[in-house]
């Protein structure tokens, strides 16, 4: 996530250890930089190796904030005075993108109440990512999310404790840390995406930058794991957050361009299957632009999966249970693509919980109906148990916010005009609740009663400094609505941070560990007068 193996060797590292490994050779030739998270278990493991160096000189580097006690340990522990240097760099994180961070932590809650454990865990990495930026901030979070003020409450306790080492240089906005809950957003998780990064995470899963492509039908054997990387990979870099479609005539631009310089060499570019061929073709264009022939594989493999899950349907009936209010014709595309022996489980399993989390207290709700379609097409049980208990852990009884009504006069007539024009892209038209929580933040508009300062201070200047971390993991979608917003408004920085970075599978997963386990059999809601 940091360098790459190659960088590092240009550095004149030649060795990779852990300190846990127990059969490393002694080299007193060689130097030691050790890098290490300051856990009870890690202090105890560079103890031991300070008994017996395996090298010359240590330079001890901690991710996060070490005690006092474990430091005085270690200084014991050091009889042969080998430790050069004891420094604390504050990298307790993952830096995913230049506005993205994660914690690949899963499973934060139990029910509505941290898990001590990863509480301190996150605590820990969130005031990492506060020293590494050099930020002291003033704090707000959801009111509706017991988790979310627990969490405001440990790193207060910790910027109050530590309180020289958040003593940076005043600015004239005290930049501001916002921190929401998964579980008022429960929709944006369960989405299909059609932005590179994020369809990638979707389809194939990216963790911790690489790709498993070992499942993909006849794929060669240097392309089973690739690494996608903006740091090293300008290809991706450039199309990170581009469409898909926009991504495949970006590949072929890239080949016909080769192909100018090569006269002789001409051959058809018409479909990912031709660029595939071309690829094997020609070792030099290979050898030219590697990283262009891993995402004609990537590409290719996104393109197989979204035809044979028949994913532009299933794609189009998700957005319009995410942002349309047409019950009765949300409820036929449903019940139409239930029926289409394409759409995978998980896919048919999706659209009925975006179905219950949106239609959750309409009258007619025909929640039940689909449940028992979805049994009779033999959709696994854990996946039918799912639907409940994704309303349980993200329905409208749960959320400070409202997902599917605009709140304001502006916002309605602005669905009004949408409405009329169309929008340009069918598969793109849902935006987080992010989009407009940080909308809404940067205006001064966002409210102290659903959103409060820990404290009695609070900004009285727009934000310019804002970080926003998100309990229950947040997604690539939401981090390209900060990565928009980044360019779009000028004189505020947005960096997003979440326990993990969810797809459909991750997000289900985490519902789960979270003890939501659902049953399967859900009951129509009690016929209510009020109408949303």
């Amino acid at each position: 996530m940091v360098y790459t193996q190659s960088e590092i060797l240009q550095r004149e590292v030649y060795l990779f250890e852990r300190l846990d490994s127990a059969h490393r050779e002694p080299m007193k030739h060689l130097k030691a930089i050790c890098f290490l998270r300051p856990t009870k278990e890690n202090v105890e493991f560079l103890i031991q190796e300070l008994r017996r160096p395996k090298y010359s000189t240590y330079f001890i580097y901690f991710s996060n904030v070490i005690s006092k006690s474990d430091v005085k340990a270690l200084a014991e522990a050091d009889e042969q005075e080998v430790v050069a240097e004891v420094q604390e760099f504050y990298g307790d994180y993952i830096a995913v993108n230049p506005h993205l961070f994660s914690l690949n932590l899963l499973g934060c809650c139990q029910g509505r109440h941290w898990d001590p454990a990863q509480l301190a865990r996150t605590t820990q990495g969130l005031t990492a990512l506060l020293l590494s930026l050099k930020k002291c901030p003033m704090i707000r979070y959801q009111l509706s999310s017991e988790p979310a003020r627990r969490l405001a409450e440990c790193v207060k306790q910790v910027i109050t404790k530590e309180y020289e080492l958040f003593d940076f240089r005043r600015t004239e906005v005290p930049p501001l840390l916002l921190i929401l809950d998964r579980s008022d957003d429960a929709i944006t998780p369960l989405l299909n995406q059609w932005t590179y990064q994020a369809m990638v995470h979707e389809l194939l899963g990216i963790n911790n930058n690489r790709i498993d492509l070992s499942r993909v039908p006849g794929i060669s054997k240097d392309l089973r794991e690739v690494v996608l990387s903006a740091e090293n990979d300008e290809f991706y870099a450039n199309n990170m957050y581009l469409n898909f479609a926009e991504i495949g005539s970006n590949i072929k631009n890239l080949m016909e361009d080769f192909q100018r310089r090569k006269p002789k060499e001409q051959q058809k570019l018409e479909s990912i299957a031709d660029m595939k061929a071309f690829v094997e073709n020609y070792p030099q264009f290979r050898k030219m632009s590697g990283t262009v022939s891993k995402h004609v594989t990537v590409v290719g493999e996104l393109s197989r999966l979204v035809a044979e899950r028949n994913l532009l349907e299933v794609s189009e009936v998700e957005q319009e249970l995410a942002c349309q209010n047409d019950h009765s014709s949300a409820l036929q595309n449903v019940r139409r693509l239930l029926q289409n022996p394409r759409v995978t489980e998980l896919d048919a399993a999706r659209l009925v919980m975006l179905y219950a989390l949106h239609y959750e207290r309409h009258s007619s709700n025909s929640l039940p109906g689909l449940l028992s379609e979805l049994r009779n097409r033999g959709v696994a049980d854990r996946y039918r148990k799912l639907v409940s208990a994704v309303v349980e852990y993200g329905g409208k009884r749960v959320r400070g916010s409202d997902l599917f009504s605009p709140k304001d006069a502006v916002a309605i007539t602005k669905q009004f005009l949408k409405g009329l024009k169309g929008v340009e892209n069918v598969y793109t038209q849902h935006q987080p609740l992010l989009h407009e929580t940080l909308d809404q933040l940067i205006k001064g508009k966002l409210r102290d009663s659903q959103f409060p300062y820990l404290g009695p201070n609070t900004l009285r200047d727009r934000p310019q400094d804002i970080i926003v971390f998100i309990i229950g993991g947040a997604t690539y979608e939401e981090a390209l609505t900060v990565y928009n917003l980044n360019r779009s408004t000028a004189g505020v920085r947005i960096v997003l941070g979440g326990t993990t970075i969810h797809n459909t599978r991750s997000f289900l997963e985490e519902v789960t560990a979270s003890g939501f386990r659902g049953a399967e059999s859900a009951q129509a809601p009690p016929r209510s007068s009020s109408r949303r």
